[in-house]
């Protein structure tokens, strides 16, 4: 009888423990809703920036796309709106890759200002491109809960010849 009792207990347990796990936020989800909302806030600055930038790319209007590839080199709200603490938080409970998905992003931006600046179509182009692919990547990996059509890929399945 004590080993049923302990036997249920245990099942007792794992599932309460596992519902916790589940509870438990991780990322972005994890951050305060303040700086949710500056971060929501800084993500709809750079699409319509990204957007804008189409059109002016096809026009050749180089002044333009440099002006808002440095906006978002120089993030349009972050850097000017957090506090030490926040960017504390945002260091302390955002992934490593997340942040490095970032720096590299912020790196692309940097690159097309510059390109933007010398009037470079081609590679203009190709940093959009890179801006375009990194923000893809990072919504895939750190942001399913905004954007379901992306799909985590197994990594078990690995094609071979």
């Amino acid at each position: 009888m004590m080993k049923w009792v302990f036997m249920i207990a245990s099942l007792l347990l794992m599932t309460f423990s596992a519902g916790m796990a589940a509870d438990q936020k991780s990322g972005v989800e994890a951050l305060p809703s303040d700086l949710r909302a500056l971060l929501r806030q800084e993500m709809r600055a750079i699409e319509t920036a990204m957007k804008d930038m189409v059109s002016f790319i096809a026009a050749g209007n180089y002044k333009q796309t440099e002006q808002l590839a440095s906006q978002i080199e120089n993030s349009f709200i972050l850097k000017q709106n957090l506090t030490q603490a926040q960017m504390h938080q945002l260091h302390t409970l955002l992934p490593e890759d997340f942040l490095q998905q970032d720096l590299q992003f912020h790196y692309y931006a940097g690159m097309l200002q510059h390109v933007a600046a010398n009037k470079k179509p081609e590679l203009v182009a190709f940093y959009y491109g890179q801006l375009l692919e990194s923000c893809g990547s990072c919504h895939q990996a750190h942001a399913q809960h905004q954007f379901p059509l992306y799909q985590k890929t197994p990594e078990a399945k690995q094609h071979g010849h």
